[in-house]
């Protein structure tokens, strides 16, 4: 029996997901692929059964928790965005030689055109790189059905599957058929052979040898694959090779169906033969593919290939997100009026939120900089990287998770002072604490602030692994009470914040200031439920 529901894509993968007999998401929150787990969190049969789905502190322990589900024989999934892929490509990549017991899909949701990301990588070629084989849904209805495919395909291959969407498929609705009777849990077994899963070399080798000879067959498997499909069409002038959503916005330009053949590519290693096949038949070819030029690389090989258009030839853009009028226009098809916002409005830039604790941070912090020369404050990513957006413009970096203390830390060791380093509370116990470890352990002449709003503000209020708990961690790594403040960041208070960021900048070594509020944003939703609770 079937029944239909309206869902974003990343609910159809999280019910995709718990009625494929799921017993445990691990994520990190991040933009697009929050809502996979939150949907999981909320849903009354994954409570019901006990799914595991708390948030985990980052995506490496995410993947290495689910690897250990898998290896007592249950299903796993693991939810990221595609910069947290680097941050668990030591697990990822080695999962490969380990292998699976319980099936494992890690869901990467990649964010083109950049719209909350440091970039626009695309995973596919993490995938290519560990050897394993990738799913790319183009539609909401493939992205609920291939749950139950990946899990199964994982562990008949016992390889992990890394399942990759992109923003548009990650947040957008369409009606989905889902089932009305969902798949039990596994049970729990013993199956996992501790030969493949200890990578001393001489496992490692063999596993590198059996994971490498199983490429031709995954090939074969793509190319027989029922999300890799051959339309035929009557005008061989043109074939277009189209993947994951690329295909959606193909056929938004034939409504009535293509007079051109279509190579539609949903799972990966690419199947070579399907490839060869549109080649041979078509005297031009397109490809449209949402991200980097991953599947144009490797159909031109080292040859130049003039019948092959795309993205490394100018017929589509490099960068940004596709679109059905891009698409139209590098197919040589008239677009419809595109939507022109009025010139008379006012572009509105992102803002922290009035009231924020970050801007009482940055207010203080602001003024006591004032009274040194060429001072520099490492940021770090989370709401309060909009400090660097007037009125604070107040950072001078941000690269990636945690790097604000490391980088603060190797610009004092080119002899920069101050050196001031601000990360949110999310963010520390995610990549922040192992470099106030070598902060500490050098006695680093730097000042850390953690800006501490109780929640991970940047992605909607989800719980942060560190609350109440941050200066512990601190003294744990050795930090001296003389030199771990906490302040509350009112204006009331700018006094006390002041003079505490003075005093730890004139410090010459490590120091930690904690400035502590609630979220707005969160703080609003608590005082609604107690009203609500009050009520009742």
């Amino acid at each position: 029996m079937k029944e239909k529901k309206l869902l974003l894509g990343d609910e159809a993968i999280a019910l995709g997901a718990i009625h494929a007999g799921l017993s445990g998401v691990y994520a990190y929150p991040g933009t697009p692929s929050t809502e996979i787990t939150e949907f999981i969190q909320g849903n009354a049969l994954a409570r019901e059964r006990g799914l595991h789905s708390r948030w985990c502190t980052n995506e490496k322990t995410a993947m290495e928790a689910a690897l250990g589900m898998s290896f007592m024989g249950k299903r796993a999934l693991v939810c990221m965005k595609h910069v947290g892929l680097n941050v668990c490509a030591d697990p990822f990549v080695n999962s490969g030689m380990t292998g699976v017991n319980g099936g494992v899909v890690v869901l990467v949701a990649d964010d083109p055109s950049m719209h909350s990301s440091q970039d626009e990588q695309d995973s596919r070629f993490y995938g290519k790189f560990a050897m394993i084989p990738t799913f790319e849904p183009s539609s909401q209805q493939e992205a609920y059905d291939m749950m139950e495919v990946a899990f199964a395909y994982s562990e008949k291959q016992c390889l992990p599957v890394l399942m990759r969407v992109t923003t548009r498929m990650a947040h957008s609705r369409a009606v989905v058929e889902v089932a009305t009777e969902p798949k039990p849990e596994k049970e729990l077994n013993y199956n996992a052979v501790a030969a493949n899963w200890v990578l001393l070399p001489a496992n490692a080798r063999k596993r590198n040898d059996h994971v490498t000879a199983q490429q031709a067959q995954l090939e074969t498997d793509a190319a027989s694959s029922t999300y890799n499909i051959y339309v035929e069409g009557h005008d061989k002038s043109l074939g277009i090779l189209a993947s994951g959503i690329g295909f959606n916005y193909v056929n938004e330009c034939f409504p009535g169906g293509s007079p051109y053949p279509i190579l539609k590519i949903s799972q990966y290693p690419l199947p070579k033969k399907l490839v060869r096949r549109l080649l041979s038949e078509c005297e031009q070819v397109l490809i449209v593919e949402e991200g980097q030029p991953f599947i144009e690389d490797i159909v031109r090989g080292v040859a130049d290939m003039p019948n092959v258009h795309g993205k490394l030839d100018g017929t589509l853009p490099r960068t940004g997100e596709l679109n059905p009028d891009i698409v139209k226009k590098a197919l040589g098809m008239e677009t419809g009026q595109c939507f022109d916002p009025c010139a008379d409005v006012a572009p509105r830039p992102p803002a922290l939120c009035q009231g924020c604790g970050h801007r009482d941070v940055y207010a203080a912090l602001n003024e006591v900089l004032k009274e040194y020369d060429n001072p520099r404050v490492f940021g770090d990513i989370g709401c309060y990287t909009l400090g660097f957006l007037p009125p604070f413009r107040a950072i001078h970096s941000c690269v990636d998770m945690g790097a604000s203390i490391t980088m603060a830390k190797g610009a004092a060791d080119a002899g920069q002072w101050p050196a001031v380093a601000i990360i949110g509370d999310s963010t520390f116990t995610h990549s922040g604490m192992t470099g106030l470890l070598d902060a500490i352990n050098e006695n680093a002449d730097i000042t850390v602030i953690i800006s501490d709003n109780l929640t991970t503000g940047m992605t909607g209020g989800q719980d942060s692994a560190g609350t109440n708990k941050f200066e512990a961690i601190c003294r744990g790594l050795g930090l001296s009470d003389e030199h771990l403040r906490v302040v509350v960041p009112l204006p009331k208070n700018m006094p006390e914040i002041t003079q505490a960021i003075r005093d730890e900048i004139n410090y010459h070594g490590t120091s930690v200031i904690i400035p502590r509020r609630e979220c707005m944003q969160t703080l609003q939703r608590h005082l609604k439920q107690k009203k609500a609770q009050a009520k009742s």
